[in-house]
């Protein structure tokens, strides 16, 4: 009897939840909207009183703008406001296409210069060098303009003209070029490391990226390469779909790449590898460090969740957010986060809680004790919520003080732009060192020059001191702190010796790249690279990179 109650009164009872259930989703819903439009009707009331009552006048364009930034600014750094009139700038960070000379500016107090002119584009072809001192461009004199400044006026529409007029040493040049457009390239460099192995540097994920990739691979195994290194150190990232196209370059048709999951259903999707790869054999190492991000964490986790590469640097940034460009009225656009990404292991490699940071008015990362393991192909544990972590961490090399200071000073910039013009070309960069008799030249180079710092014991000393006399200890050990200080105080002549290999590295690459450009910089860098060093460990004893790619925690 108590059953076939039971049973009578549990069909009402779920078709009054049911209704229940609904009217809570529909009011809910409601009262979001309400919020919202509540929220929107205070803003714009806001606006039209300080038009109207504000003691001086307003830009409204200007106060909305910052109003709006301020506003994504809480919900994550990935979530922009692109106005009109940044939107060219916009899709060219996306697609990597502009219409201009085809160099990078920069200001260095005196004026602007060019950084680097791109291999091939109007700038470099005219002759145009690094290091030139940028006077005029067309009949407006730039000396004084910001390098935004200057970097609007040098772009324009393709196949018009302009002209360029620069300083160099004591002579003043002028440059007639034709814009063209400009398409930057996602692997500025590859080349072989050794008869057999191969090299190439994807540096970003923009539009041809994996065409990219595809043409430089096929060209080096044309060349008799047997393994690879792929570098995606200090690749923040880009286009998911390129990502995926670049591991179906080594995985086989039909395997999830990513998975990409948010609030929305639309946003939801599945990506999968749709073509026959076009190598699923050849032994593969991956570069990752901390600047290698978004879809260099989709490249690098998914080949290490199929257990086919060995990753080799630092463990990489841990964004695993997606970002959707929607368009906005009077065609401005919103950047804005839509879902989180999980790679074929099922971990997200997020390493930041937005959400929980907003609540507590900090940055919230995932403690360790919550990173939840998950396994690959082959077994391997790996776990989510901060990144990737290589297979093989490599410590991070660490300048001495010198060395960061002769380059932040311009001083290695210098001396390479004087190299340059004086001596006979540099044949090949991967081989290219300054000999003793040019370092004794930078030495003699530097001579009046300002160049001064603080070593790391140095600094550790002052602090040592203030935390002294802020607990009354000073006394007791002045003595002793100030024998030590006469100790340690570094001399500068001396250091140029102490440190005369890293200098020289720095100096040999710098001066790389007035023959090459940005490719002779990456080439010369190839020689004394930690992170290569120990890619080629593996890809010289084909057992310890099966037994790392096999080496289950089971």
């Amino acid at each position: 009897m108590k059953k076939i109650l039971s049973n009578r009164f549990v069909l009402p009872g779920l078709a009054i939840l049911l209704v229940m259930g609904g009217l809570f989703s529909f009011t809910a819903k409601n009262d979001r909207l309400f919020t919202l439009g509540k929220n929107i009707d205070i803003f714009a009331t806001l606006m039209r009183e300080l038009d109207s009552y504000y003691v001086d006048e307003i830009d409204a364009d200007e106060l909305v703008t910052v109003g709006i930034e301020a506003m994504l600014k809480e919900l994550d750094p990935y979530t922009e406001y692109i106005p009109e009139e940044d939107s060219e700038d916009f899709r060219q960070l996306t697609t990597g296409e502009y219409a201009g000379v085809g160099a990078l500016i920069g200001n260095r107090g005196e004026g602007n210069i060019v950084i680097m002119p791109y291999t091939g584009f109007p700038a470099q072809n005219a002759g145009i060098r690094i290091a030139d001192n940028l006077l005029s461009v067309d009949t407006v004199n730039v000396t004084e303009k910001t390098t935004a400044e200057v970097s609007e006026l040098l772009r324009g529409p393709a196949n018009t003209s302009v002209q360029v007029t620069v300083q160099r040493d004591q002579d003043t040049l002028s440059f007639d070029l034709t814009r063209k457009k400009i398409v930057i390239s996602n692997v500025p460099y590859y080349g072989k490391l050794d008869d057999k192995t191969g090299y190439i540097k994807l540096a970003e994920f923009t539009t041809n990226a994996s065409v990219e990739v595809r043409r430089a691979l096929e060209d080096l195994k044309s060349q008799g390469i047997e393994s690879l290194v792929l570098d995606l150190r200090n690749n923040g990232g880009g286009l998911v779909n390129e990502a995926v196209e670049i591991v179906n370059l080594f995985i086989p048709k039909g395997r999830e790449v990513v998975k990409t999951i948010g609030k929305l259903e639309n946003v939801n999707y599945t990506y999968k590898t749709t073509k026959t790869p076009l190598d699923k054999d050849i032994p593969l190492v991956v570069l990752i460090n901390e600047v290698s991000a978004s879809a260099s964490e989709i490249v690098a986790g998914a080949l290490q969740d199929y257990d086919r590469a060995v990753l080799v640097g630092k463990k990489s940034f841990g964004k695993g957010l997606v970002q959707t460009s929607l368009p906005l009225t009077y065609n401005a656009q919103v950047k804005v986060t839509t879902a989180k990404y999980y790679i074929p292991s099922g971990r997200c490699v997020q390493a930041i809680d937005y959400a929980q940071s907003r609540e507590s008015g900090e940055i919230t990362v995932v403690p360790d004790s919550l990173r939840k393991e998950f396994e690959t192909k082959n077994g391997r544990i790996v776990l989510d919520g901060a990144g990737i972590e290589p297979d093989e961490k490599v410590d991070p090399r660490k300048y001495a003080p010198i060395s960061y200071t002769l380059v932040a000073g311009n001083h290695i910039f210098d001396y390479a732009t004087e190299y340059f013009y004086d001596r006979e070309p540099v044949e090949d960069p991967r081989t290219f060192e300054i000999t003793d008799q040019d370092y004794e030249e930078f030495v003699a180079f530097l001579d009046g020059k300002e160049y001064d710092y603080t070593t790391y014991v140095e600094k550790s000393l002052e602090d040592l001191e203030k935390y002294a006399e802020k607990e009354d200890y000073f006394d007791e050990i002045k003595d002793e702190l100030e024998a030590i200080k006469s100790r340690v105080n570094h001399n500068k002549e001396q250091d140029l010796i102490t440190h005369q290999e890293e200098i020289r590295r720095i100096i040999s690459g710098e001066i790389a790249s007035r023959y090459f450009f940005q490719e002779g910089m990456i080439a010369s860098g190839l020689n004394y690279d930690e992170d290569i060093d120990a890619a080629m460990k593996y890809l010289s004893n084909l057992d310890l990179m099966r037994s790392t790619l096999t080496a289950s925690a089971k």
